[in-house]
């Protein structure tokens, strides 16, 4: 009896820890995004032709 608790735990800690993994990849992959649009929008505006900052 006391295996399957044992082996009932371990699968809870295992599915967290996949799930944990997930999530942080998810954020890698947002925060990603996010550095790229604002790359591409910041150097978008600075190499504007015709345009003049005072």
């Amino acid at each position: 009896m006391g295996i399957w608790l044992e082996l009932g735990i371990f699968v809870v800690i295992l599915a967290f820890g996949v799930w944990q993994l997930y999530d942080v990849k998810k954020v890698i992959r947002e925060r990603e995004q996010h550095q790229a649009r604002e790359k591409t929008g910041a150097s978008g505006a600075d190499d504007a032709p015709g345009e003049h900052r005072a």
